[in-house]
């Protein structure tokens, strides 16, 4: 496993490899993310990682200084996985001084997180675009959890012609039910109890639909409900939208919808997703 600071010593390492997966992270790596991992190397023979918590995509009271972070853990995982190249940039690596250009995406940046996070995915786009660049992938794996993440850089690559393909992976969860995030980390024990209620509120949804409910209102009152029975949890939001576009649904059609949320559970906010689709 190699581990490559600069881009230009990254460059001249891709170039041994003809198909190359790339996973994106930003540390403090779990189960989800070495399951793109092994997903990377069934897909592609070949995986490269990059490894950045990149300061763009945070915003002024976010906790991009607190935010997890354990090198030499994460370099144990990898090469257990096993991962062939490992890019480790620093801020000053990925923007130098002078730097300028931004990514923008329309539309689907303008809801949900990116309604709670301005500026999130201006910092997501540009610096996904950056990686893709770099690599030089020819595919991109990402998880479901982050499904607005998914949303936008599936978008950002077909309008740039960028020539590679995304890939996604399924939500990985803990056995009770919670996705695997690194932000869980943040919750103490009580917290981490309760923030199973954002699965139940997920599933709870996802029944109703089992049992013929397509009204989008109905979905999201019943998501609510099952939050609201959780003292510890607050919710951002939730929603049940077109899995294309993002906006609201009135009622699921054909094209299924995606559930998500965002719920604080003490000062730790967490996001979910699960998409529906026809039986």
């Amino acid at each position: 496993m190699q581990v490559i600071e600069t881009i230009g010593d990254f460059r001249r390492a891709r170039a041994a490899f003809g198909r190359l997966g790339l996973v994106p992270t930003m540390g403090y790596l779990h189960e989800g993310h070495l399951s793109l991992v092994r997903q990377a190397r069934a897909t592609c023979g070949a995986v490269a990682v990059s490894i950045f918590v990149n300061p763009t995509q945070f915003g002024p009271q976010e906790d991009f200084a607190t935010y997890p972070r354990d090198t030499e853990r994460d370099m144990r995982l990898l090469r257990s996985a096993p991962t062939d190249l490992v890019f480790v940039p620093t801020v000053s690596t990925m923007y130098p001084q002078g730097f300028a250009s931004l990514v923008e995406v329309a539309g689907v940046t303008e809801v949900l997180e990116g309604a709670a996070r301005p500026g999130h995915f201006r910092g997501v786009a540009t610096v996904v675009c950056k990686l893709l660049n770099i690599v030089q992938p020819t595919h991109a794996f990402f998880g479901q959890k982050d499904a607005q993440q998914v949303v936008v850089i599936q978008t950002m690559v077909r309008d740039l012609n960028l020539p590679t393909e995304v890939v996604v992976g399924p939500t990985v969860r803990e056995p009770d039910g919670l996705a695997m995030s690194s932000r869980n980390t943040y919750l103490s024990p009580p917290e981490r109890q309760a923030a199973t209620v954002l699965y139940r509120a997920l599933v709870a949804a996802q029944q109703r639909y089992a049992q013929g409910v397509r009204e989008g209102e109905a979905m999201r009152q019943t998501m609510h409900q099952v939050l609201d029975r959780e003292p510890l949890a607050r919710t951002d939001y939730v929603s049940v939208a077109d899995p294309r576009t993002l906006q609201e649904l009135d009622a699921v059609g054909d094209q299924g919808a995606l559930l998500s949320m965002a719920v604080f559970i003490g000062t730790t906010r967490l996001i979910d997703a699960l998409l529906l689709s026809e039986p």
